[in-house]
């Protein structure tokens, strides 16, 4: 009941800090994971630059944040699709909130875990009786998944990591706290840089270089809404416009950095901050043209049933992602 609680608490908050409108006929809400910055600039360059007005869509951008969990605002009907990443969409679906992926803008994955050089870490095999920060809620099984495949064991003992529950922040890393941190390739890494370490003295290991990426970012809806022909034409719409917005701040990296800086209503982001964190997105969302890879699907589940005693999942999902939305709306 908390968690319902909660979940419909953040859709209200979701509902009052509404960043960004574009006017059209027919109206979608959007949950967004985080809070508002350059990882989402494609839908806020759709709404800015009139391509949901062109599919007579209003759309409605909702930042999330840490007390925000986009598969709870959904069931608890604050949404009409949301942004998360497919290891907790995945672990939704399993325990009850039936989300289908019906697109993937992110084609690679942004999260790696960033070492101190000092710490005398040069290759994975060196983690083993480090203390390693990572972040939960969701986010730790590809890290777990790893650490199974490497036969590391994550409960302490000898030979085995420490695991440090993390913060959003790198705070672990800058007071040698944390031998590494989890860190994504366009936020918390230059964190890392901004607080005065330099990339010299750091090493990072990108999960998409060891193969245990997920795929972080798509688009999620509920199941049953996807038997109703005006919510999938809608749909249709909705995701045409995101990609021409998404493909718009891949070839205008500052102009789209720009547009999220006028939509952050907190006036906590930074110019420099978000023109940088765009241009890594571009490199994450290249390369995909919204439509999800099957391929890189079936690794992400490979990935997250090789979670040693902790899977994510139990067992192969079915019918947890389709191309019913992306065939039209990419003709």
């Amino acid at each position: 009941m908390q968690k319902l609680l909660t979940g419909l608490l953040a859709g209200a908050i979701g509902l009052m800090s509404s960043a960004a409108m574009a006017e059209g006929e027919d109206h979608v809400t959007l949950q967004l994971k985080w809070v508002t910055q350059a990882q989402f600039a494609g839908y806020y360059v759709a709404a800015e630059k009139g391509f949901y007005e062109e599919e007579n869509l209003t759309v409605d951008i909702k930042p999330g944040g840490p007390d925000i969990a986009p598969p709870q605002v959904i069931a608890g009907g604050g949404a009409d699709v949301i942004i998360d990443w497919m290891p907790s969409a995945l672990a939704s679906r399993e325990k009850g909130v039936p989300l289908v992926n019906i697109a993937q803008p992110f084609k690679s994955s942004g999260m790696m875990l960033t070492c101190r050089k000092d710490t005398g870490i040069t290759s994975p095999a060196d983690f083993k009786d480090k203390t390693l920060g990572v972040w939960f809620f969701g986010n730790e099984y590809p890290f777990l998944s790893w650490m199974s495949q490497l036969k590391i064991p994550t409960d302490g003992s000898a030979g085995g990591v420490t695991v440090l529950k993390q913060g959003f922040n790198v705070d672990p890393l800058l007071q040698k706290q944390a031998d590494c941190v989890s860190t994504m390739t366009y936020n918390e890494y230059w964190q890392v840089i901004d607080a005065g370490i330099p990339a010299s003295e750091l090493v990072v290991f990108k999960y998409q270089d060891q193969g245990v990426a997920t795929l972080e970012d798509g688009l999620y809806v509920l199941e049953d809404n996807l038997k109703d022909p005006a919510f999938v034409d809608k749909m249709v719409r909705f995701v045409r416009a995101s990609m021409k917005g998404w493909k718009y701040a891949e070839s205008n990296p500052d102009e789209a950095a720009d547009i999220v800086l006028e939509n952050d209503a907190t006036g906590a982001q930074t110019e420099k901050h978000q023109r940088r964190m765009m241009g890594e997105i571009a490199k994450l969302t290249a390369g995909s043209n919204g439509a999800l890879d099957p391929a890189d699907y079936e690794r992400t589940v490979a990935t997250l049933l090789k979670g040693g005693s902790s899977p994510v999942i139990t067992k192969k999902p079915e019918n947890a992602w389709t191309h019913l939305i992306t065939s039209k709306a990419l003709k």
